[in-house]
Formats: structure tokens, sequence, C-alpha cells
């Protein structure tokens, strides 16, 4: 069966996948949402047996339903490659009794690459289905993963450029340092004076600037979005999670409908969201468990059913969680209001105007399988220290602050339901704040040295994505104000 894609705001007619994934977000600003979830048409002891690109196929053929069977598998053949430095692309980790999903294998160590490695492919081939002629210019807000991520994976493809906005005090040095080395003559990466609100603000405002895309249109650009709001990173993420559970299914860990829960370190709401379509497609998810860090804008929705931005912005050691708009949380709210997009628009025109926005007893009442919870800086750092002395395995800040959560739910709970962390980063991202949580004494060291003793104390192999910057020089140093952003893509398309 066909699935359409329409507003989360208003009526405006559906439109196909690759017409989605070309436009990114919708003409009223809204996101892109299906207009039904498919049901898995395969059942988990079939998918049990399969590789994770047949999973792909199985799960993103129920979505991209304009896309032939080759294209599809095309993109998929070109995404999941030795790009990985895993054959398994997904692997899995057990530590005090908990399943880690290690989601960081791919070229730039960070989960955002299990969709960002596929999406560029998604969007030419949607580009050429429907005839279209322009450049596209992928335009991007980053709070450290995903712009590297996007960079890499779009970086010298033909008819594509990419501009990354970063907060430039916002990211881990590693996380920078990945940026502002891209090579490609079609990237462009600027730092801005304020956080990663401002940025994700200011690109969705160029994004509904109508004189300036009229303006590129004349010289053969067209925008289109990689982050999560765009329904061709969204998509890919929901297979890691069928891919998951088949894996635990296949080695005996649970059995066939088995209820697992899934815990997740959660910033734009678009992992958690993919988990959300997941379950509702048939996948046996019983908790959603949302992890916070002292950005606790989503702990504090989950409690009141009241969002509210409208509080101090806390620098911490898990940046990519370092936001106050969840853009992807629009689409739950959608769904919560009977995919009634009237409502969900007066709730976000409240979250623009006034920052803020209660939903109703009824909506609240579909958000049950979710728990919110949040940690603190000192937790996540006793987390790292904690699970590295019980068992050797190092977690990153951002998985960390999901293990710190999920221990208070198990223990506010008393449930014992098999759980999946999912471990958004590799903690070489983070080795400062990492090794200082297992101790101050390395302190004093540089970046690269305590690379160096991360991947001696945690006998892990420093992987390629920081090997190859070490040394690598600087090509992007652009820093700007909010307000210049535009001015910015301008000079970099030469308008």
């Amino acid at each position: 069966m066909e699935v359409l894609y329409k507003s989360t705001r208003s009526g405006q007619e559906p439109v196909s996948a690759s017409i989605a994934i070309l436009k990114g977000l919708t003409e009223d600003g809204g996101l892109f949402v299906p207009d039904h979830i498919p049901a898995l048409d395969k059942s988990l002891k079939e998918l049990s047996v399969m590789s994770y690109q047949e999973i792909a196929y199985e799960v993103m053929k129920l979505y991209l339903t304009d896309f032939t069977e080759e294209e599809l598998k095309s993109c998929i053949a070109r995404a999941y490659d030795k790009k990985f430095d895993t054959d398994i692309i997904a692997p899995r980790t057990e530590a005090e009794g908990v399943f880690f999903l290690e989601l960081f294998h791919g070229a730039t160590i960070a989960f955002k690459d299990m969709a960002l490695s596929i999406l560029p492919h998604l969007l030419t081939a949607s580009a050429k289905k429907n005839h279209i002629q322009n450049e596209i210019v992928i335009l991007t807000a980053t709070s450290g993963d995903t712009g590297k991520a996007a960079l890499a994976g779009f970086a010298g493809v033909e008819g594509t450029r990419i501009v990354v906005f970063y907060p430039k005090n916002g990211v881990s040095p590693i996380q920078e340092k990945q940026m502002v080395t891209q090579k490609g003559d079609n990237t462009f990466v600027v730092g801005i004076h304020g956080n990663f609100d401002d940025a994700q603000t200011g690109v969705k405002k160029i994004f509904s600037d109508r004189r300036l895309a009229a303006e590129m249109a004349k010289q053969g650009f067209q925008f289109s979005s990689a982050n999560s709001i765009n329904i061709g990173r969204l998509v890919p993420q929901i297979v890691y999670y069928v891919y998951a559970y088949a894996r635990l299914l296949a080695e005996g860990k649970i059995k066939e409908g088995q209820r697992i829960n899934v815990v997740v370190p959660t910033g734009n709401f678009g992992n958690i969201l993919a988990a959300f379509y997941a379950r509702n497609m048939g996948l046996p998810i019983g908790r959603l468990v949302c992890a916070s860090n002292e950005n606790k804008v989503l702990y504090d929705f989950f409690r009141t059913g009241v969002y509210d931005r409208n509080r101090e912005f806390v620098l911490t050691s898990s940046p990519s969680m370092d936001i106050l708009i969840s853009s992807n949380l629009e689409r739950l709210i959608y769904h919560m209001a009977g995919d009634d997009p009237e409502q969900n628009a007066r709730l976000m025109a409240a979250l623009s105007g006034q920052g803020r926005y209660e939903i109703t007893e009824q909506m609240r009442a579909g958000l049950q399988d979710f728990y919110g919870g949040y940690a603190t800086e000192a937790e996540t750092a006793d987390t790292i220290r904690r699970i590295y002395g019980s068992c050797g395995y190092v977690i990153d800040t951002h998985t960390a602050v999901a293990a710190s959560v999920y221990g208070k739910y198990a223990r506010e709970t008393g449930d014992r339901t098999p759980a999946i962390i999912a471990s958004t980063a590799s903690p070489f991202k983070f080795t400062r704040s990492v090794m200082n949580a297992i101790d101050h004494k390395y302190d004093s060291m540089t970046d690269f040295e305590l690379v160096d003793e991360l991947s001696r104390i945690a006998n892990v192999a420093v992987p390629a994505a920081i090997e190859e910057i070490r040394s690598a020089p600087v090509l992007h140093d652009n820093i700007c104000e909010v307000d210049e952003m535009p001015d910015m893509v301008k000079r970099f398309l030469k308008l």
C-alpha cells in the first residue's frame, strides 16, 4: 500500500516519499509525516536470519513506496559498505545486564552515520526520479554529530552542495576538528555565535524565506535538509531497532514476541521517534525511555505535559543533547493530537510565540509508553566510571546519560524487561569528558594524548575518523552572527 507524506501543520496535498525527501521541510514550516504507519510484512523469525542490509530493505520499502526495488537496494548497498568498521554495521555489547547497541561504527563514529550514509543516495535518486535539474543545497544545523556525518555523506556528491552551521563554543574539540577539516569543494562550514537552538531556528528561517528561494531558483539551486527533520533521515533510523530485536532473537537472548525496552539519549527527538515508529509497525517494544541531560526540557514535558523552552541553556559534557527545541517532537505531538494538523499548528505557534505549550489530558494519555528521565553531570560521569570499573567497557557521555536514566527507571519501576540502550557515539569523540570521568589524573593531557590513553585502557584501536584529523589542516574558518546566516549561504553560492 502506498505511503504518502502530509504536513504536521496543514491539510496541504500529500506528496510521495521522494518529494518529501527532496523538500526536507513542508512549505508551511511543518514536518512531513506518513499518512499511515505501515506494519512489518515479514515475521520476526524471518527477519532474524537477515543481514542489516536485508532488514534495511524490508523496513524502508514500506515507507519509500515510490522507489523501485532496484533503486532502494542500490542506495542501501552503497550506504552500508566498507565505510563501517564492522561487517555487522550495528554490533551489540552486553554490560551490567543491559544491551548496548553500538551505532557509532560508521565514517564519523556517531549514530548519525546510520542515516546520513544513505541520505545522499536517497536524495540524488529522488532528484533523478522527479527530473530535478537544480543543484540541491543541503542546509543543516548541528549540535556536533549531524554536521560531520552530513559533510562526510555529501562531500563530492555530484549535483549537491552542503552548508553546515554549528555553535562555535558548543561542540567538543574533536567534533569541531572533524568539521573544520572537511575536504570537498561542495562543502561549507560556519560557526555561529549562539547555541544549537539559534542555529536550528536560523536554518528554519532560511528555509521559509521565499525571496531567497526565488533568487536561488534563478541561479539553478534549491534547498533540502540533512537534519532529522528530513523524512529520509528518520526512516533509516527505524531499521536499527528492528535489526537489534532480530539479532537478540537469533541469538536466543529473547523469545519471539517477547517485549524489550528501548533507552535513547535524546536531544532533537528523532532517534527515539524512530523507535516509536518501529513499535507502531509491530516491533514488540514495551517502554520508550527518553533520557535527557541537564537541559531537561523533555523530562519536564513527559512529567507535566508542558513543553517550556524558557529556561537557562546549559552547556554539558553531552553537547549533542544540549537542545531546548526538540524539532522531531512535533511529529509525536501531531500523532498524539489524532493526526490533527490544526491542533498541532496551534501548539507550535505557541512554542514560537510564548516559548511554551501544554498538551491536553487526552494527548498525555497517549504518552503512557514513554518514560522521561534525566542525568546530572555528576551522575553521567559516575556512570562512565562505574561501568568501566565493573567490566572495562568505556562509553561516551551521551550513552552514559542513557545508562544513568535507565538505572533510575529500573529502580523506580522494578521493570526487568530486557533493555537496549542506544549507544550513540564513540567515547573517542568526547575523550576529555570520558577520561576525566574515569580519573582526573588525565586532565593535564592534550586531546590526542587522551585519545591514545583511551585506546590503551579500553583495549580498542583508535578509529580511523580520529586518526585522519590528527594533523589535518583547518579548511573552514568561517564565523558569523545568527542574523548573518543567510548572507553566509549567499556567499558560498555566489549569489
